[in-house]
């Protein structure tokens, strides 16, 4: 069997990518992957570290706002169309499964040209415009929330799920080597903020803000992933020198940072969710506006509209998201509710069963 993967640009659509890729490779130890990414995107490092081959397509989104980058466009996706038609012409995949991002657009819609069977996964509650225009042409559609019909055809949909990396399947036991990682206290109750990989200003500002509450509160410690991007501004910050706060530029076992975590306030990416539900952990969410159709913000509501996660806003979120994550700690019958819910909202054979689309679609 022969599969072409396409998508990235965010740890959203590259880690679901590959763990499906490696669930495809135990189920067929003989299967030939190939991925197609966008050069210069995270995918193009991720994927070769994860042992597959990748071609990378000179292909970018367009922009909000009129800019020059926008006039280059119409001639990267030319270009973009022309590689992937030579691509798929030189492996003759049996399918071709897309995971969003820039590079999935040109890449399906060429094969869907030649008659190859496509699978779509989307990872939101609110699908982007390349999914919703390839959806018509797609064998199968994997989805991870409820009333997708809304979007694409009824009789197309799975509802799968999101896959998520397997060391995040059993965190049950590894809360005493996560203190011993990060250099917590095994009794203290722990808040764990994250914005992803780059990080995010606004969480970030968020701590700053919460210096003197947190500088009171040495009966709980917080693990803070500033991200690569804001770790020199605020990796010297008061706030990252408090005794109790472990303040790193990047968390590289999340699976630990996951284990110990009691409370978490982070982004509402589909991954991210996905990772929450499957932990069972108390999250305060604070989703992002600066994505496409703020499909974070209808991610967030997917949870809160049934009890499952609480959501702070952006314009709240520096005043408002570390004081009511400490409340929340501390209200242990609203934190078992939460964990409850959220756990009950996990898919985790999503990788099991999105393989198995793309293998029946390959077979027919």
């Amino acid at each position: 069997m022969r599969v072409i993967i396409s998508g990235g640009g965010t740890g959203g659509h590259v880690y679901p990518a590959i763990a499906v890729a490696d669930r495809l490779r135990e189920l067929d130890p003989e299967v030939d992957i190939l991925f197609v990414g966008a050069l210069g995107k995270m995918e193009m490092e991720k994927v070769p570290q994860a042992g597959y081959r990748i071609e990378g397509l000179n292909i970018r989104g367009l922009q909000r706002k009129l800019t020059v980058a926008n006039l280059s466009f119409p001639f990267r996706l030319i270009g973009s169309l022309i590689k992937a038609r030579k691509l798929i012409r030189q492996f003759k995949p049996d399918v071709v499964a897309g995971f969003g991002g820039y590079a999935s657009g040109p890449t399906l819609y060429m094969a869907s040209l030649k008659g190859i069977p496509t699978v779509i996964q989307e990872q939101n509650s609110y699908p982007g415009i390349t999914n919703k225009l390839l959806a018509g042409r797609a064998r199968k559609i994997c989805v991870a929330y409820q009333g997708m019909e809304k979007f694409f055809p009824k009789e197309s949909l799975r509802l799968t799920g999101n896959p998520v990396r397997k060391d995040l399947h059993h965190l049950e036991d590894k809360r005493a080597e996560a203190c011993k990682h990060f250099g917590l206290e095994p009794d203290k109750k722990t808040l764990l903020l994250f914005g992803g990989s780059l990080g995010a200003r606004t969480l970030n500002n968020a701590m700053s803000a919460a210096t003197k509450i947190l500088s009171e509160r040495d009966d709980i410690q917080v693990l803070w992933q500033m991200g690569k991007l804001y770790a020199e501004q605020f990796g010297t910050s008061s706030t990252a020198q408090l005794s109790h706060v472990r303040a790193q530029a990047f968390i590289d076992r999340m699976d630990l940072a996951y284990s110990v975590a009691d409370v978490v306030i982070c982004r509402a990416g589909a991954s991210t969710i996905s990772e929450l539900c499957l932990a069972g952990i108390t999250a305060i969410l604070v989703p992002s506006p600066n994505v496409a159709e703020d499909h974070q913000t209808q991610n967030a509501l997917a949870l809160v509209n049934v009890g499952a996660a609480e959501m702070v806003t952006e314009a709240e979120a520096e005043t408002h998201a570390v004081r009511r994550a400490l409340e929340l700690m501390m209200d242990r019958e609203r934190c078992e509710s939460f964990r409850r819910q959220i756990r009950s909202l996990a898919m985790p054979f999503a990788a099991d069963e999105i393989a198995g689309e793309i293998i029946s679609a390959a077979g027919s």
